[in-house]
């Protein structure tokens, strides 16, 4: 990705574009052709082929794209989501089976990836793992999206990686519970009601004050922009949030299981 980033970039200059004209001409923004060029974002086939013929290179940066190494190459499910969220202004997340892909330490990661039928090998699982963490910097900008996630009691149970991971990976989610801008509830065991029994879902909120819906299934995933089915997320994660302990609640409940761990 940072290799078509440096094509892009070469080209664009060559051609006496600046990253905002480009954008302006695709109707896209500045900031994603940048993120394109540090390859930060991946450049998708229909825009690849549209630049090779705006800045005559011939159809580069199509061959480009076609031939990189398949563990760099974001699956088509889920490149438009990791694309909006990475410009998402609002996140919240449901979860029921892991930590949140956001809030994974590197170790709790990699014993996700390990977990994996069929296994990954060694070198796919550290793109993977990289990859993941590279995401926090969602929630370390300087002006971060405002974040919520409601995490099931179950999730925080299992020890993947062993007991020094799940250590680990509880002292991070504390924390997380104290940090500003990020709202974190965990759903206990025990409750004769629960909102969230078909599974994890995230909600998005984009710059345009767009609402979208995302959940995975074992093999795939589905943006959701209808707005009808946005809503019965909706609906469903504010009643999570109201089984879910609070956030005060939730940091108690963390620091038991630091002290169980």
């Amino acid at each position: 990705m940072k290799m078509v980033g440096a094509l892009l970039a070469t080209f664009r200059e060559a051609a006496g574009h600046t990253q905002r004209s480009l954008g302006e001409h695709f109707v896209v923004s500045e900031q994603q052709i940048a993120s394109i060029e540090q390859g930060r974002r991946p450049l998708k086939p229909d825009l690849a082929d549209q630049l090779d013929d705006l800045l005559d290179t011939k159809g580069a940066l199509t061959a480009a794209l076609a031939h990189m190494p398949e563990v760099d190459l974001v699956p088509l499910w889920a490149e438009e989501y990791l694309d909006q969220e990475r410009e998402a202004i609002a996140i919240s997340w449901y979860e029921s089976l892991l930590v949140p892909g956001l809030l994974q330490t590197e170790a709790y990661a990699r014993a996700v990836f390990r977990s994996r039928v069929p296994v990954y090998d060694e070198n796919e699982i550290g793109q993977l793992v990289a990859a993941r963490i590279e995401r926090h910097e969602i929630l370390e900008r300087r002006v971060p999206p405002t974040a919520s996630f409601v995490i099931w009691e179950a999730a925080l149970r299992d020890r993947l990686g062993g007991p020094d991971v799940y250590t680990e990976q509880l002292h991070h989610l504390r924390r997380c519970a104290g940090t500003p801008g990020i709202a974190l509830q965990v759903l206990p065991l025990g409750r004769s009601s629960h909102a969230g029994l078909e599974g994890p879902f995230i909600l998005l909120e984009t710059p345009e004050n767009q609402r979208l819906g995302y959940s995975e299934t074992q093999r795939g995933s589905t943006l959701i922009a209808a707005p009808y089915e946005v809503g019965i997320l909706t609906q469903k994660y504010a009643m999570l949030r109201t089984q879910a302990l609070n956030t005060e609640d939730t940091r108690d409940l963390l620091d038991r299981l630091l002290g169980e761990a």
